[in-house]
C-alpha cells in the first residue's frame, strides 16, 4: 500500500512539473522562433501554439459545402475568359432551398459560393459592375442569389461563406478595366459612393490602393454588410491571367474583413490553408502548427503548401515563427468544379465522399465538399442521393457514443471539449458490458494547450490480455482511427510520443455498418485473376485511395468458376488465382450481409500473345500492345484518318469461341461498331472467318462479346474494322480478349 501511494505521488509531482514546464511558454496564435532557440525550446514553443476563436470554431464546423455556380455551368467549361456575354447565364429558376436542404440532410455546417469566379461574373446586385447578374435576364435583371442563398441558410441553420476571386478576367480584357491598369496608390474612400445606392451600415475606411484594389474592396464591403454574418471569406490563388504587375493589398482587404465580419476567418490566408491538392487526398499526419519564415500576421502572399510532411520536428526547426494555420480538404462531388451534365460527368459514389470524411475530419482538417448546381438551379438528384446517404452514414456511425456509459477519467468522457485530461501516458477506459466498436475518435485541448500527441495507440482487452487494435500519429482538433470491428469491456489509449504532457479533451468510441460492397475483377498477363471491392472509376484528380477498401475493413470475399452463385460455402478469395477462358462470379459478406453478385468471363491468358501489325498515333500511350496489356485503362489508338486492323499472334493453334471487345472511355473515338474476324495459317494470307457488329457504343461504352456460329481453329487473328461508331475515321481498343472453346 505504501510502494502504491509513493508512486502515485510520483506520477502526480512528475505530472505537475511536467505542466510547469510546458506552461512556460505563453499559449499563442504565433510564436517567433528566437536566436539561440535549442531544438527542445522549440518544440515546446511548437507545443503552445494554438488556433483563434473563429479558426477553432471553423474547425468545429467539420463539414462544409462549396458551390461553383456562373457562366461556366452553361458553356460547359471549367475556367470562364471574362469575354462571355452575360446572357449566357440564362437561368429560368433558382432552388436554394433545395441546396440547403440536401447540405443540411449531409451532415454539413456551411456553405461558400462563388459569387465571383476568375471570369469576372458576380451573383450578387453589385453598384460597381454591370457584368453579372444585374445584365442577365432571370429576373429581368433583378435576380440576387446570394441573397436567395442568405435567407435559405437561415431557414435550414447553416452558416454563409462567400469566394470572391481575387484574379478577374473581365477586368482583365475589357478595354476600361481596372485589373492592372497602372493606376496610382491614392487614398481612397471605401466604400465609393454610388448616387441612389446607400449603404445601411454607415461605416467607412481610408486606404491607399490603387484602382482594382479600391473595386475589390467595394465589392467585399457589399458582401460583408448586405447579406447577413458571413463566416469565411474565401480567396483562391489560381490566376489564369494577370496584367500590368497587379498587386493586391491584402493587409487592407483584412482590416475590412476584421471589421465588417469579426466572425469570418479568411482562407487562402493566415488562417486557412489550402489543403495541397483538390483530390480528396489527405496526409497521414496532418500538423496545423506549422513554420513560417516570415511573420504571417504581416504577410501578403501565402504560397500553397503542397508537400508530404509541414510541420513535424524537422520541418519546425527550419522555421522562424510558429503559426497555427488549419487545413481544409476541398474537392468535388462530380468530375470538375462546375456542373457540366448528367451523363458524362461522373459523380463520386457515397463510399468514397464517406471515406474522404473520416479521412479529413477525423485528420486534423475540415471537408469542403463542392457540389454544383445544374443549369435548373437545382442539385442534381444523383448529387443529393449521395448527400443523403452520406449524412445517414454520419448519423448512423457517429450519432451514438458507445462509450457513454464507460468508466473513465470524466474529463475525456463528458463530450465537453472544453475539458482536458492532462496525462502522459495512457488512459484507461471500461464499460458495463463488452461493446462491439470499429471506429475510435480522440481529440485534444488544442484551444488551450495545442497539438502535442505526435504518436499513439489503441488497445483492448482480449482473451485476458491487452492486444494493440489500431495506432495512430498526431491527434490535434480530431483524429478517427478505424480498424476491424473488436468486441471488448476494456480499452487503452497509450500516448507513446509527444511534444508535450498531453491534454487530451474528449474520447468516443463508435461502430460503422459495413455495407458489402460489390467486387470488381482484375488481371495479370499471366492468368491471375485479383478480387477487390470495387472502386469508383472517377478520373477527376485522383486521390489513390480505395474508399471500398478503407471502409470495408471486415469484408469476405468468395467465388465460384463453375457457373454456380457464390456463398459462404463457396471457395474463400485469400489470394489471385489462375483463370483461362473462365466465368467467375464473386460476392462479398460483411457481417452475414451478402452483398452483391458480379460475374466477368475471361479470356485466354495472353502472356504468350504478339502484336503482329497495327499503327499508332502516339507510341508511348497509345501504342497496339495497349489493346492486349490487360488494362482496360490503357487503349491503341490508330493513325488518324486510318481504320487499320490489328492482328494477334495467340502464341499456339487454338479453338476459339467467341472474342471481346472492350471500348476506351476517355472520348468516344475509334469505337468500332463492325468488322470482321480473319484468320491465318501463317499471319501473312488472311481469310474472312466471321462478321460481327456492336451497337450503341458512344452512349453506353461497356465490354461486348461476341460469339461464333461456330468453333474457329487459329493461332493468328486479325480484327478488321468496318465501321467505326459515329462515322469516325481511326480506331481505338482498350482491350481485346478471345475465349478459347
Amino acid at each position: 500500500m505504501k510502494i502504491l501511494i509513493f508512486l502515485l505521488l510520483t506520477t502526480i509531482t512528475l505530472s505537475v512539473a511536467g505542466q510547469n514546464k510546458t506552461t512556460a511558454t505563453r499559449t499563442k496564435n504565433t510564436i517567433p522562433i528566437d536566436i539561440g532557440d535549442s531544438k527542445e525550446m522549440i518544440i515546446q514553443k511548437a507545443a503552445n501554439v494554438v488556433p483563434t476563436k473563429n479558426q477553432y470554431e471553423a474547425l468545429k464546423n467539420e463539414f462544409i459545402a462549396f458551390i461553383h455556380f456562373g457562366p461556366n455551368t452553361f458553356t460547359r467549361m471549367e475556367w470562364g475568359n471574362g469575354l462571355e456575354d452575360p446572357k449566357i447565364f440564362d437561368l429560368k429558376e433558382l432552388h436554394t432551398d433545395q441546396w440547403c436542404e440536401a447540405i443540411k440532410s449531409a451532415g454539413m455546417k456551411m456553405v461558400i459560393i462563388t459569387v465571383k469566379h476568375h471570369d469576372g461574373f458576380v451573383l450578387w446586385q453589385s453598384r460597381y459592375t454591370k457584368h453579372g447578374i444585374m445584365s442577365t435576364d432571370y429576373k429581368n435583371g433583378k435576380g440576387d442569389i446570394l441573397k436567395d442563398l442568405s435567407a435559405s441558410c437561415k431557414k435550414y441553420g447553416l452558416k454563409l461563406g462567400v469566394y470572391l476571386s481575387p484574379a478577374d478576367l473581365y477586368q482583365i480584357e475589357n478595354p476600361a478595366g481596372l485589373y492592372g491598369n497602372l493606376s496610382k496608390y491614392t487614398k481612397r474612400t471605401i466604400p465609393r459612393v454610388v448616387p441612389g445606392r446607400p449603404f445601411v451600415n454607415k461605416k467607412t475606411f481610408e486606404f491607399e490602393a490603387d484602382d482594382y484594389n479600391e473595386y475589390f474592396m467595394n465589392q467585399l464591403y457589399e458582401l460583408l454588410t448586405e447579406y447577413g454574418r458571413i463566416d469565411e471569406v474565401w480567396f483562391d490563388g489560381a490566376h489564369p491571367k494577370t496584367k500590368g504587375g497587379q498587386q493586391y493589398n491584402y493587409m487592407a482587404w483584412k482590416k475590412l474583413i476584421n471589421t465588417l465580419a469579426p466572425n469570418a476567418v479568411i482562407f487562402g490566408k493566415e488562417d486557412i490553408r489550402w489543403c495541397g491538392n483538390e483530390a480528396g487526398k489527405t496526409r497521414n499526419t496532418e500538423w496545423n502548427v506549422i513554420p513560417y519564415l516570415e511573420d504571417p500576421k504581416l504577410m501578403n502572399n501565402f504560397a500553397d503548401l503542397t508537400e508530404d510532411s509541414l510541420g513535424n520536428r524537422n520541418n519546425l526547426y527550419k522555421g522562424k515563427f510558429l503559426h497555427y494555420q488549419q487545413a481544409e480538404t476541398n474537392t468535388s462531388i462530380r468530375e470538375g468544379w462546375f456542373y457540366r451534365d448528367d451523363n458524362k460527368q461522373k459523380v463520386r459514389s457515397a463510399d468514397d465522399v464517406f471515406d474522404i470524411y473520416e479521412r479529413s475530419t477525423g485528420g486534423n482538417s475540415t471537408f469542403l465538399l463542392n457540389i454544383p448546381p445544374n443549369r435548373d438551379g437545382k442539385f442534381s438528384s444523383t448529387d443529393v442521393q449521395v448527400l443523403n446517404e452520406v449524412g445517414k452514414r454520419i448519423k448512423e456511425t457517429y450519432g451514438k457514443n458507445l462509450l457513454s456509459k464507460a468508466s473513465g477519467p470524466k474529463e475525456i468522457l463528458d463530450q465537453n471539449t472544453s475539458t482536458y485530461l492532462l496525462n502522459n501516458n495512457q488512459v484507461l477506459l471500461s464499460t458495463p458490458s463488452p461493446i462491439t466498436i470499429n471506429r475510435l475518435v480522440i481529440q485534444e485541448a488544442i484551444a488551450t494547450h495545442g497539438e502535442r500527441v505526435e504518436l499513439h495507440a489503441l488497445d483492448a482487452w482480449i482473451n485476458n490480455q491487452w492486444k494493440e487494435i489500431a495506432k495512430g500519429t498526431n491527434i490535434g482538433y480530431k483524429r478517427i482511427l478505424r480498424f476491424p470491428e473488436i468486441t471488448s469491456g476494456k480499452f487503452r489509449i497509450r500516448i507513446l510520443k509527444s511534444r508535450a504532457i498531453p491534454a487530451i479533451s474528449n474520447i468516443t468510441a463508435h461502430y460503422y455498418i459495413s455495407r458489402p460492397p460489390q467486387i470488381q475483377f482484375s488481371r495479370d498477363l499471366n492468368g491471375f485473376v485479383k478480387l477487390t471491392p470495387f472502386e469508383q472509376e472517377f478520373n477527376w484528380k485522383p486521390h489513390g485511395e480505395h474508399a471500398a477498401q478503407n471502409l470495408s475493413t471486415d469484408v469476405q470475399i468468395y467465388y465460384t468458376t463453375d457457373g454456380t452463385e457464390p456463398t459462404s460455402s463457396s471457395l474463400k478469395y485469400t489470394q489471385p488465382f489462375l483463370i483461362n477462358s473462365r466465368e467467375v462470379k464473386a460476392v462479398s459478406y460483411s457481417k452475414n450481409v451478402k452483398g452483391s453478385v458480379n460475374t466477368s468471363l475471361f479470356g485466354m491468358t495472353k502472356s504468350h500473345w504478339k502484336i503482329l501489325n497495327g499503327s499508332s498515333e502516339k507510341q508511348s500511350r497509345n501504342s497496339p500492345p495497349n489493346a492486349i496489356d490487360e488494362n482496360d485503362r490503357t487503349y491503341w489508338h490508330s493513325k488518324e484518318g486510318s481504320i487499320d486492323p490489328i492482328a494477334i499472334d495467340l502464341g499456339k493453334l487454338t479453338v476459339l469461341k467467341g472474342f471481346a471487345y472492350t471500348p476506351q472511355k476517355e472520348n468516344s473515338d475509334g469505337m468500332i461498331q463492325s468488322g470482321i474476324i480473319q484468320i491465318s495459317k501463317d499471319g501473312k494470307t488472311w481469310v474472312d472467318a466471321e462478321s460481327f457488329e456492336f451497337g450503341n457504343l458512344i452512349n453506353d461504352p461497356v465490354r461486348r462479346i461476341h460469339y461464333f456460329k461456330a468453333p474457329i481453329d487459329s493461332q493468328f487473328v486479325r480484327l478488321t474494322p468496318k465501321v467505326i461508331a459515329g462515322d469516325g475515321k481511326t480506331v481505338t481498343i482498350a482491350e481485346l480478349d478471345f475465349i478459347e472453346n
